[in-house]
């Protein structure tokens, strides 16, 4: 049989593993007590200002996509406490090591969306945000499973529609297929630019880089990251 041939599943879902091993005693706790009090209800209209969504209205907003082991979102938001973020994630298991980290630096600036990302890009209101983060996303890496990947021709005018002028889609994987998928989309988007102008803009971390276990297991494997940043025309 080809490996060309498509999978009989929907084009717009965020594909990707829901849930591995049991929760924790205390991150089962904490899905229950304090999950309620940062998800984001999709049943309701969202909020025209997505600052009002957190207690110190903050005037920047970022959105991180596929949050892992939540390393890099964490710190991001104790780097940053002025602030807001939003970071989704489709796993349980994910979702329940950020819960842990949130209540263990008694973080206020990150809410947490449990889901099918691509359900929360068509909630969330335009010109939301200044940066977008998709880091190492489920690189599907056999050729029917390509259409799984999170960027797409589709997907790329939801993210530029969350962005503001100038605000910048940042992409990081370790895959080099997926590296030449992405960015064969996103250079024909009219949505956005590439900003790199040398090689070693895209082999280098960009500045406040947080390294993630997956990351680290990419390395010691002997593959090697890619970082890109995008701006939004």
């Amino acid at each position: 049989m080809s490996d060309d041939r498509d999978d009989d599943v929907p084009q717009r879902a965020f594909f990707g593993r829901r849930k591995g091993h049991p929760l924790r005693a205390r991150q089962s706790e904490l899905f229950d007590e304090l999950l309620p009090k940062l998800a984001l209800d999709l049943t309701k209209p969202a909020p025209s200002d997505l600052s009002s969504l957190f207690p110190h209205a903050p005037k920047t907003l970022r959105l991180e996509i596929g949050f892992g082991g939540g390393e890099h979102l964490v710190a991001q938001a104790m780097a940053h406490p002025e602030q807001g973020f939003i970071g989704a994630d489709g796993f349980l298991n994910a979702v329940g090591k950020l819960l842990v980290a949130i209540d263990d630096e008694d973080l206020t600036n990150i809410r947490v969306f449990h889901g099918d990302a691509i359900d929360l890009l068509d909630w969330l209101p335009a010109s939301a945000f200044t940066r977008i983060d998709l880091l190492y996303p489920d690189p599907w890496p056999k050729r029917r499973q390509w259409k799984r990947r999170f960027i797409q021709d589709e997907s790329l005018p939801r993210l530029a529609r969350l962005l503001k002028s100038g605000g910048e889609l940042r992409f990081a994987t370790d895959i080099p297929s997926y590296m030449t998928y992405a960015l064969t989309r996103i250079m024909r988007s009219s949505d956005f630019v590439w900003t790199a102008e040398t090689a070693v803009d895209w082999r280098k971390p960009w500045d406040g880089w947080t390294r993630t276990r997956y990351e680290a297991k990419a390395v010691r494997e002997g593959r090697t990251p890619a970082y890109f940043v995008f701006r939004k025309i």
